[in-house]
């Protein structure tokens, strides 16, 4: 699951122009300031709690408001997708996988024909690993791409149409979808979760193992993370709900669907914990970290690189103020799990609203500013 692209470059920079002097004209440094942010970003009506975890050079601090307690879990969506990247990282490392491995080597020609069928070839046989990872196969997305009929099953689910589906529906519903380009234009990214999904079944196909095991034996177990888990039961109702605009979204089918791509539920400290192991080369060589910048845009202003998101305003659109790189991953739920290169530092949390992606962004910049006085 992904971030809404509609209007999100928008809604950042209209609320970077509306509270940009006043994020950078203040000097306070102190834990009820960082509070405080979190306090005015819950109104209520949209956001109804939040929960932040930061970690840097002047120590650790943590809030939450609302519905939210700092240790409460929650859905972190799309952020899945760099736990994913994650165990693929770390399969290579163990050399039971290879980026440059195509399709055909795990999945069967049926499975694969008419997936990617462009300009009269069948490139899904083609597409490597190392592409699904980066969104550079040109395959279209099952999740907030039209279909053959014109629906769009994100949609449908906003309006309280809970589903389940398996890899197989995502197979078959991506190939009703035309496909944007061919693997590996030069260029070219489109942010897929029908790539995650490949990801997810070729790493249960390779291990012999469901994805959930692989995660909780290579991630949660040695992390020793015991919140974090994979959603998977639908009436388990320990995390909090998703809110889209004024409504509460209880898709509990979706949420046990989406796997690979957006299924893990943990905490705003848990994913900290992950996110510090991930860049400090716990799952595979510290040295591949910078191989993974191959920034491609996807959403203006994200981009996308092998497995991994970066956010960054150019100076134009902020009035001149140098805004810091965000470099991890984000969620529709409005979920975020980054690290600031330039402070040395690290972010997550949520502010568990879908409608306005702007607002995790602008409360992730407050709280930068004021935490690194």
């Amino acid at each position: 699951m992904k971030l809404p692209c509609f209007g999100i470059a928008l809604c950042v920079l209209g609320l970077l122009f509306l509270s940009v002097k006043s994020v950078y004209g203040q000097r306070s440094n102190t834990d009820s300031s960082l509070q405080q942010i979190l306090n005015n970003a819950t109104d209520g009506k949209y956001i109804h709690g939040t929960t932040v975890f930061i970690q840097g050079k002047n120590g650790k601090w943590q809030g939450a408001t609302g519905n939210f307690k700092t240790e409460t879990p929650y859905f972190i969506a799309s952020t899945t997708k760099l736990y994913t990247t994650a165990v693929i990282l770390h399969l290579e490392s163990q050399k039971k996988l290879k980026l440059s491995d195509s399709l055909k080597q795990y999945f069967s020609q049926k499975e694969l024909q008419g997936l990617h069928f462009l300009k009269h070839t069948e490139w899904a046989p083609h597409i490597t690993i190392g592409q699904l990872l980066s969104n550079t196969s040109g395959l279209p997305d099952y999740f907030e791409d039209k279909d053959d009929k014109g629906q769009i099953l994100m949609n449908n689910l906003f309006i309280g149409k809970d589903q389940s589906w398996n890899f197989q529906d995502v197979l078959q519903l991506t190939k009703r979808m035309k496909p944007k380009f061919t693997p590996g234009q030069k260029g070219k990214a489109h942010y897929s979760d029908s790539n995650f999904q490949l990801l997810g079944e070729l790493i249960e196909r390779i291990t012999g193992k469901s994805i959930q095991q692989v995660y909780q034996e290579i991630i949660f177990t040695p992390l020793n993370l015991k919140n974090t888990y994979l959603y998977s039961d639908s009436s388990d109702r320990r995390p909090v709900p998703m809110y889209y605009k004024e409504n509460t979204l209880n898709i509990p089918l979706a949420m046990c669907s989406v796997k690979a791509d957006g299924g893990i539920v943990s905490t705003a400290e848990e994913s900290f914990v992950f996110l510090q192991a991930f860049f400090g080369g716990y799952f595979f060589d510290k040295v591949k970290i910078p191989t993974l910048y191959d920034w491609k845009p996807v959403m203006f202003p994200l981009e996308y690189g092998m497995g991994i998101m970066r956010f960054k305003l150019p100076k134009m659109l902020t009035l001149g103020k140098e805004m810091p790189e965000l470099i991890g991953h984000s969620g529709i739920s409005g979920a975020f799990a980054y690290y600031v290169p330039s402070k040395d530092l690290f972010i997550t949390g949520t502010v568990n609203q879908i409608n306005n992606p702007g607002t995790s962004y602008k409360t992730i910049l407050k709280l930068i500013d004021v935490y690194s006085r």
